[in-house]
């Protein structure tokens, strides 16, 4: 396995942070998450980086600083649930696979975790990178504030088959692919399952991403045939819970689906081929469906470019790619509870955003789709208490936008401010300028 340090430019965000100071942000209207509705004029009152009231009206009487946000609509900082940091595919990325390192990696992840800040994710899961330390080390390095970037729970390397989706050596020649084992993400046994849980844990991940089923952008024939057993997915999940890791199940065929959700997994990702029987399924293990259609909308739109992806990933993204958004709007109509995932990095990082109007173009009201990346995405992260809503006692994840988002969802696109954990990374549009 190959080994990569995340290089970084150390930076200071004192000059930025109302941390030290008791200080209100003045909204002209603000997004109120669990309830799904559009609030007034309002105060959000900060100590330290949380939030320590939210108040009805413009009342600053008490505070030392204040930050006028009145002409914009305030919402809780945005977590995006299905991220990849490390990467951002592209029409060279089979070469590169056979000619980047890992640290060539590290340095373009610290690149598009400053992007996806200032596009107003203040949170977001990294689910899979080729090399399980590298989303790791970058999450430790954006805790100690040495790089601009989201808050990062990673998944380090994802686990799967031999051949499968997650093989990293699916489609090299037989005198580069190798074996790959345990150490690389890779099971074919329940002994090999539990290992794999384990080795993550030592390697100091926060969640567990598997894949029971193909996919799109590998090389391998099918998009959605199942790739791992139910025992396999029931030793995984099991072992998991023994560490008290999430896990997210990346499934686009039906029987793969069936096997994650009666295995135990904590949502599905993607669901392509989700239906009546599969969303009831779902429902009566209280399964999330993170359906993440920007990726699948644009592996569909890249596949008609002649020489974009390799032909067979070019078939299986015309295949698979334009259903996901339907499937959403029909788990919405179902009952399935949803949280928002995008898959950044299969697609350019920083433009998030756009996953809120597939989201109503599916069907799905405005209200809700703010709710999935805000109460929804920090309740499945199990982070309910500290993320996803602009109440006391959360941290003060704060970003803010010019109209009304829930008249037009576009204007998420724009993002003027973005606070996290009470420092001010960007104002009136544009990112704010911290010393060396």
């Amino acid at each position: 396995m190959k080994k990569s340090v995340v290089m970084v430019v150390l930076l200071s965000a004192a000059a930025a942070s109302v941390a030290s100071e008791r200080a209100a942000i003045t909204c002209g209207h603000l997004f109120d998450a669990p309830a799904g509705v559009m609030r007034g004029p309002s105060t959000i009152v900060i100590d330290a980086e949380r939030i320590s009231e939210v108040r009805d009206g413009i009342t600053t009487h008490d505070v030392t600083k204040v930050i006028d946000l009145s002409k914009l609509t305030c919402l809780p900082g945005f977590i995006d649930a299905h991220t990849h940091l490390m990467m951002e595919m592209g029409p060279k990325s089979s070469l590169e696979r056979t000619r980047l390192n890992g640290a060539d990696y590290a340095f373009r992840s610290t690149v598009y975790a400053r992007r996806t800040l200032m596009a107003g994710f203040t949170t977001v899961r990294n689910l899979g990178d080729s090399d399980g330390q590298d989303s790791v080390a970058l999450r430790n390095a954006v805790n100690a504030g040495t790089i601009l970037g989201p808050r990062i729970y990673t998944a380090g390397t994802a686990i799967g088959s031999t051949g499968g989706h997650a093989d990293p050596t699916n489609g090299l020649a037989l005198e580069f692919a190798g074996d790959p084992g345990v150490s690389d993400g890779i099971i074919n046994s329940v002994e090999d399952a539990a290992k794999a849980i384990r080795l993550h844990y030592k390697r100091g991940v926060d969640a567990i991403k598997i894949m029971p089923s193909g996919g799109v952008l590998d090389e391998g024939a099918s998009g959605e045939n199942p790739q791992l057993t139910l025992e396999e997915i029931r030793a995984l999940v099991t072992t998991a819970r023994d560490y008290g890791f999430t896990v997210a199940a990346h499934a686009h065929g039906k029987e793969a689906i069936r096997r994650a959700v009666v295995g135990g997994v904590d949502s599905i990702e993607h669901g392509t081929f989700l239906d009546d029987e599969t969303f009831r399924l779902m429902k009566e293990h209280g399964t999330w469906y993170v359906p993440t259609i920007s990726a699948g909308a644009y592996v569909a739109e890249k596949a008609k470019v002649p020489g974009f992806y390799p032909p067979q990933v070019a078939r299986k993204a015309l295949e698979i790619g334009p259903q996901i958004q339907a499937t959403a709007g029909r788990a919405y109509r179902a009952g399935v509870k949803m949280a928002f995932g995008t898959d950044a990095g299969v697609y350019p990082h920083g433009t998030n955003a756009h996953e809120f109007e597939l989201l109503v173009g599916a069907g799905i009201p405005a209200a809700y789709a703010l709710q999935t990346a805000t109460i929804n995405a920090a309740t499945l992260l199990h982070h309910e208490k500290d993320l996803g809503a602009l109440t006391t006692g959360h941290y003060a994840d704060v970003i803010a936008v010019a109209g009304d988002p829930l008249q037009d969802v576009a204007t998420l696109r724009s993002v003027q401010f973005v606070m996290k954990a009470g420092t001010v990374y960007k104002t009136d549009g544009v990112a704010v300028a911290l010393p060396e």
